[in-house]
Formats: structure tokens, C-alpha cells, sequence
């Protein structure tokens, strides 16, 4: 049943959205807005979503990717502004053969999972486009695609993104996503879904910056092959509330599979991590490495659960979420899961929430460093645990200098 208090929002939305499956849009209504009783949910309220006017977002021809992250890196674009593919901005011309770039709804496109949550099934009642990314078998397929979701929207403005990758037998392939936006009170719901064939390798970046003021919600779905290896980065500092839920299955033998997470809050956001890591079958690994760093009364969830199937043997999964508080007022929910099933595996997982180390500081200050530099040396080299995993240097060293600059401003504030 939809909570009453969300019944109206449900009704709004769903008439301000065009029409994309009827099926699916039946059972958002019926399934409606999550609420604190949702386990799922507990510790993220989405009523200010809830309270939105919501409008569908329209394309803005005046968009650029002036001052977005990635635009010197060579290779293939996708741009989508508020939701609509821009061909004026994108880039996919000159493709090798065996790979195909283009948007979602300019041809056929497998039919695609099922959702079980709320905001996916909404997105695939409603979604306007989204990027379709096809890598053939065998494959290596050397430049960065990158993906560009721009939003110029007013308050209120709501657009439904959804994007499909297939990496094929033995491929390569490496994938930068960027959101970016201007205005407060969009809300952008997307839904990608990746498919790693056997020994493909998938190397997926997510850098998310939108406004302060915004709304984020975002699935990503993998499935693996055996002996594939998917990194997952996610790069987190924008949205009023941010959300990301994470599902990778493992199923196939000899499959790695890396989840990587920093996300820097200020006061007013809420960034929330929520992911399921299912092992099906033995002999594979599974990392998840997430580092947060609050400042002011800033908010941040963290749900992570490894669930290894009976008969996954061999399993080697390692789930850590580690937080740096730098106010008094910041908020961290933390919940890492080990659900097994299997007898011979090595499971661990662990949390940690602190300040700032004083004999750190005053370690780096008797070198002469100044507080502030010491400080921020610290900060630094806590959120260089993540961005260091990132295996494509150009992607690595950017964010590098744009997390240093976020970790400033932080600081003077």
C-alpha cells in the first residue's frame, strides 16, 4: 500500500512523466514512495522528494560541457541534458568494428532486468533515454567511453535516465560517467545495467557532482561471467539526497569484482551507499572499499551486504566502510552484512567512524607544517585510498585534483 502522506506525490508524478511501459507504472503506484518502515530506507527520508512539483525535464540546446570533468580525455562522449541525448555534444563517430555507441532509444535494446526497487521500477515505467554501449567478443577496446548527464532543470524538473552495457567475451572496456548540474531541486532518477561476458574486463568510473540542492537516485546493476573482473568507482560529492544501490552478481568461477566509494558531504546533503554483492558459484572475490569525509551537519548511509550462496566455496570477500568526521554535528549510519551459506570461504567486514587523529596532526606540525596543511594532508591521503584503486591514470589524476580542491574548500569553511 502507498503510505498516505506520499499517495498525492505518487499521483503527481507519475502524470507529469510520459508514458513508457504501463505494466511497470501499475506497480509504482502501487508499491509508492519508501518510507522509514522500509528496512532499506530506514536511516534516508525521501520526503523532500516527495514535495517536489514535479515536471518533465525538457532538452536545453544551451547546454556545454564547459568545465565538466573528463573533456580532455580522448575517445567517445554521450551527452544527455535533463535526460534527452544531445547530438550536438556527443561523439561517436570513427567506432572500431565490434563496437557500438549510441543512445538507448535510437534502435532495439534487450529486454532488460526486471527491479525489484521502487525507484527502478519507476525508472523503467518512465525513462525518456539513456546510453546503449555494445563491446563484441574479443574486443580490447583501448579509449574511455564517456558518459555526460547534465541537468539545467528548475525545481522540480524530473528526468528518467536509463542505460545498457553489454562487454562481450574476452573484451575490454572502460567507461567515465559524469553528472553535473546548476540549478536546486532537480531530480534525476537513472538505472544502468551492465553485462561482463566470461573474462571481460569492465573498468566503470561515476563521478557525481551534482547540486548541492538536487535530487540523485541511481541503480546500477552488473552481472558477471566467469573470470570477468568489474571495478566499480563511484565519486561522490553533489545532491541534497544522493543515493546509490549497488546489485553485482557473481555467476560464473574465478570472477573479481571491486566496489570502490568516496563521498564528501557538506551540510544539508545526505549521500547513501546501499549495496547487495550475491556470490553464486566458488572460487571468486569480491572488495568493497568506501571512505567518507563529513563536515558540518552532513549526513551519510552506508548498507553493504555480501551474500554467499551455499555451495559458493573459495569465496574471498572483503567489504570496509571507513568515516572521517570533521564536526561534531556530521551523522554516519553504517550497516556492513556477511550473509553466508558456504562452509570453506574468507569473508571479513568491518566499520570504523572517527575525527581527526591529534597526534597526527601535531606529527606533520612538528615537521613544520602549518595546522591547516597537516590537515588537509590528512584528508588527503584518507580519500587517496580510494581514488588510487582507479586504474585510468588520466581519470585518476583529475579527480585526484578536483577531490584536493573539494577537500579545501571543506576546510576553509
Amino acid at each position: 500500500m502507498v503510505a498516505p502522506s506520499y499517495a498525492d506525490a505518487v499521483n503527481r508524478l507519475l502524470a507529469a512523466m510520459p508514458e513508457r511501459d504501463v505494466k511497470d507504472r501499475m506497480r509504482f503506484a502501487e508499491l509508492g514512495f519508501p518510507t522509514s518502515r522500509d528496512e532499506d530506507w530506514r536511516f534516508t527520508s525521501v520526503k523532500p522528494i516527495t514535495e517536489l512539483d514535479f515536471t518533465a525535464a525538457t532538452i536545453d540546446h544551451s547546454a556545454s560541457l564547459e568545465g565538466c570533468v573528463f573533456t580532455e580525455i580522448d575517445g567517445p562522449k554521450l551527452v544527455f541534458v535533463n535526460g534527452h541525448f544531445s547530438s550536438d555534444l556527443s561523439i561517436v563517430n570513427g567506432l572500431p568494428e565490434g563496437v557500438e555507441i549510441r543512445n538507448l532509444s535510437a534502435g532495439d535494446c534487450p529486454e532488460l532486468t526486471e527491479d525489484e526497487d521502487v525507484f527502478g521500477v519507476l525508472n523503467a515505467a518512465t525513462y525518456t533515454d539513456g546510453p546503449f554501449i555494445r563491446v563484441a567478443d574479443n574486443v580490447k577496446f583501448e579509449k574511455p567511453v564517456r558518459l555526460y548527464y547534465l541537468s539545467t532543470g528548475k525545481k522540480g524538473a524530473t528526468a528518467n535516465i536509463r542505460g545498457y552495457i553489454h562487454a562481450g567475451l574476452n573484451s575490454h572496456l572502460t567507461i567515465l560517467e559524469s553528472w553535473e548540474g546548476e540549478n536546486a531541486g532537480y531530480f534525476n532518477n537513472s538505472n544502468t545495467e551492465l553485462h561482463a561476458a566470461d573474462n571481460a574486463h569492465v573498468e566503470h568510473v561515476k563521478f557525481q557532482n551534482e547540486h548541492a540542492r538536487a535530487f540523485h537516485i541511481a541503480g546500477f546493476r552488473a552481472t558477471m561471467g566467469r573470470d570477468a573482473r568489474v571495478l566499480h568507482h563511484s565519486i561522490a560529492l553533489g545532491g541534497r539526497i544522493a543515493r546509490n544501490n549497488l546489485r553485482v552478481h557473481l555467476n560464473g568461477t574465478g570472477i573479481e569484482a571491486v566496489l570502490n566509494g568516496l563521498y564528501i558531504p557538506r551540510s544539508g546533503q545526505l549521500i547513501d551507499h546501499h549495496m547487495v554483492v550475491n556470490h553464486a558459484q566458488p572460487h571468486c572475490d569480491s572488495h568493497e572499499y568506501f571512505n567518507g569525509i563529513l563536515d558540518g551537519d552532513a549526513r551519510a548511509v552506508f548498507h553493504g551486504r555480501i551474500h554467499v550462496h551455499k555451495g559458493a566455496d573459495k569465496t574471498d570477500a572483503k567489504q570496509t566502510n571507513k568515516n572521517l568526521l570533521l564536526s561534531d554535528d556530521a551523522t554516519v549510519n553504517t550497516k556492513p552484512q556477511l550473509e553466508i551459506y558456504a562452509d570453506d570461504v574468507k569473508c571479513t567486514h568491518g566499520a570504523t567512524i572517527g575525527q581527526m587523529n591529534a597526534e597526527q596532526i601535531f606529527y606533520l606540525r612538528a615537521r613544520g607544517l602549518s595546522e591547516e596543511a597537516a590537515r588537509r594532508m590528512i584528508m588527503h591521503a584518507f580519500a587517496g585510498e580510494i581514488i588510487e584503486r582507479i586504474e585510468c591514470v588520466m581519470a585518476r589524476e583529475e579527480l585526484d585534483r578536483l577531490v584536493w580542491d573539494r577537500l579545501e574548500e571543506t576546510d576553509n569553511q
